[in-house]
């Protein structure tokens, strides 16, 4: 980047939003995204549906998808687009915003992509941890498994056969990974 280059706003990218761009943006530059295909986004349907589920009858706060992103930083600008994302009621969360979302979600998930790196994915959980995230879901396809990130613990991995757990943030949650997968 040189000294030239002029450093997007959240406000930027909204209106490139509407006009068809999609990305997400780090420190005020623009990083686009593609689509990610069906299996994808019947994944994010699938947890979606699971975590509303629970969430809604109970009023614990507000289930967002990929589009909606979170602004993590200003001045340069960051906003980033979590797969998934719940915003707890007893956080102040429970309201959309026409804009980003200027709070962290309690819980992130992230869906690896076929083009992803998982380095990268790594990354964005942990990312998603120093802005105050206190759990991160690496949904992995391929391995039909999810990585759980939380603050301070080692990953935990949850094979198929295995339950999702909403530990502290979601507390009496559980969930059958296959059902994400459609199984």
């Amino acid at each position: 980047m040189t000294s030239k280059t002029k450093l997007l706003t959240a406000n930027d990218l909204l209106r490139l939003h509407s006009e068809g761009v999609r990305g997400e943006l780090i420190r005020g530059v623009l990083f686009q995204t593609m689509p990610t295909g069906q299996e994808h986004g019947a994944i994010a349907a699938n947890l979606s549906f699971e975590l509303l589920s629970y969430i809604r009858p109970r009023r614990l706060g507000l289930v967002t998808t990929s589009d909606s992103g979170v602004l993590l930083e200003r001045d340069p600008d960051t906003v980033r687009e979590p797969d998934v994302a719940f915003f707890s009621t007893s956080r102040g969360g429970a309201q959309p915003t026409t804009g980003y979302a200027e709070q962290s979600p309690d819980l992130v998930v992230e869906i690896v992509s076929p083009s992803d790196e998982s380095e990268r994915v790594a990354a964005k959980a942990t990312m998603w941890l120093s802005y105050g995230v206190r759990l991160v879901w690496v949904v992995h396809p391929d391995a039909r498994n999810v990585d759980v990130h939380r603050p301070g613990l080692p990953i935990e991995t949850i094979s198929e056969d295995g339950h999702l757990d909403g530990h502290d943030v979601l507390p009496g949650f559980s969930c059958p990974v296959s059902s994400i997968f459609g199984s």
